[in-house]
């Protein structure tokens, strides 16, 4: 039960923007399982439609990464009204595109949306929810943002199967109706600080130029192979840029938020472990879907339908997670999180090819398991190393890294099947390549767990 000391309108305002993002992270994972029909449907290629995942989530990072500045400058009802209605006119554009293009610009819209909701839900729980309760009530928030990408591909293969992939959009206007009202009413409350420094155009410009490029480099690699000339050139211009921008910070006495807090070596350390969770289940979140379809023959429903058991045990797992980082401490919990991570994707290599529906189902479940046993805590835990205004700028870190650990998942996972792709009829490249971002992602999760060990000896 949640804290019976804080009143049903702070209740609201957290799940008003909490299903507000869930909404937002539904529809991206939703998109998914419609990749072959939108393929067909307007004559682009894997590597192309891959970018109404990946653009959303470098837009949704971008973003976040303002909202130190933002939720200074700004109430909570206005911003929660801008992306409520950003939201909805995304939506509705979306529904109606006529083109790949349009389709793409709605989504936009939405990731805007996102990125002002997401952080703003967490500083609503980290400004209102006593400390004691912090892990409960963030363990509730990453259940509401965490499950939307297991049951996006079940939402998403049940309305492309029966009718549309138009209808994804569609079926979310009714809750955004809900969303909107419920905001309006719960969420008061006014600007945390009106003297604010200015905004930090160049930092920003900076940090999109750096992620945006990164992304464009595992692109080319996709379309050009890992050793063409364009893939060399990204290199080089993302080490320009991130050499840049480290200059800029060192210098400037504006920034987007404050980079010292990543000299706090176990809140960086509860960094990796929050960023390579989110790498590993977006990335399988946009592999599996496209494996059971095009390596394995099923159909969008079914290729939705086999990551929901996954989503559900996961609901339940992360709440509990959060009581037991409140009563113990984080060390046993994301120990548990990264080991089972280990086990998860060690299962994807060892049985790749042969994974059927019913198998990969199976395996996503320990995944999940895994996930929500620690995104939550992990943030929880880094909120806890910093005090005062840099809880603000914590929060847009955290909250930034999580949506760009998507979109750099999301963009390596589609390179390595796409490079495939170019050599091998769709069919293997597509079961070859899977194989491969699972080794990948294996590798993350050898991380995360180096991270939690680090961490336990440093305490």
């Amino acid at each position: 039960m949640l804290n019976q000391s804080v009143s049903w309108r702070q209740k609201g305002a957290i799940l008003a923007c909490g299903l507000l993002s869930f909404v937002g992270i539904l529809v991206e994972t939703s998109m998914n399982v419609t990749f072959p029909t939108l393929m067909q449907d307007f004559h682009v290629s894997l590597a192309t439609v891959q970018w109404l995942t990946t653009a959303y989530l470098l837009v949704v990072t971008i973003v976040m990464s303002t909202t130190a500045y933002v939720l200074e400058r700004f109430p909570p009802r206005k911003l929660f009204g801008l992306a409520v209605s950003l939201c909805l006119l995304g939506g509705l554009g979306c529904a109606f595109a006529p083109s790949f293009l349009w389709l793409l610009i709605g989504r936009l819209m939405q990731a805007v949306a996102t990125g002002i909701s997401t952080p703003l839900m967490f500083q609503l729980i980290f400004a209102t929810i006593p400390r004691q309760k912090l892990g409960l009530y963030t363990g509730f928030a990453s259940v509401i943002v965490s499950l939307a990408p297991a049951l996006g591909p079940t939402y998403g293969g049940i309305l492309t199967s029966w009718w549309s992939w138009r209808g994804i959009f569609w079926g979310i206007m009714p809750l955004l109706v809900i969303i909107a009202v419920l905001g309006l009413w719960a969420i008061h409350g006014q600007a945390q600080g009106i003297h604010a420094q200015r905004f930090d155009f160049i930092g920003v410009a900076l940090l999109a130029l750096v992620f945006t490029s990164i992304v464009l480099g595992f692109d080319a690699a996709g379309v050009h192979g890992w050793l063409s000339v364009r893939f060399g050139v990204w290199v080089l211009v993302v080490i320009a840029l991130i050499a840049l921008l480290v200059e800029y910070a060192k210098h400037s006495t504006r920034q987007i938020f404050d980079y010292s807090i990543l000299k706090q070596s176990l809140l960086t350390k509860r960094l990796v472990n929050y960023f390579g969770l989110q790498f590993i289940n977006i990335g399988l979140a946009f592999t599996l879907p496209l494996l059971a379809q095009n390596g394995l023959g099923a159909g969008a429903f079914a290729a939705g339908l086999m990551l929901l058991p996954g989503a559900l045990i996961g609901a339940v797992v992360a709440p509990i997670a959060g009581r037991m980082y409140d009563q113990h401490g984080a060390n046993g919990v994301l120990l548990f999180s990264a080991g089972t991570a280990i086990v998860a994707m060690l299962g994807f290599i060892v049985w790749h090819q042969s994974l059927t529906v019913f198998t990969i189902a199976g395996l996503f479940i320990i995944l999940r398991l895994a996930f929500n046993s620690g995104f939550g805590v992990a943030l929880s835990d880094a909120s806890k190393q910093v005090s005062g205004p840099q809880k603000a700028d914590q929060n847009a870190l955290f909250s930034m890294m999580q949506q760009y650990a998507g979109a750099l998942g999301t963009s390596v996972m589609a390179a390595v099947i796409a490079n495939l792709q170019r050599d091998n009829a769709p069919k293997l490249a597509t079961i070859n390549g899977a194989g491969f971002d699972f080794i990948v992602l294996l590798g993350v999760a050898g991380l995360i767990l180096l991270a939690t060990i680090k961490a336990m000896k440093q305490e």
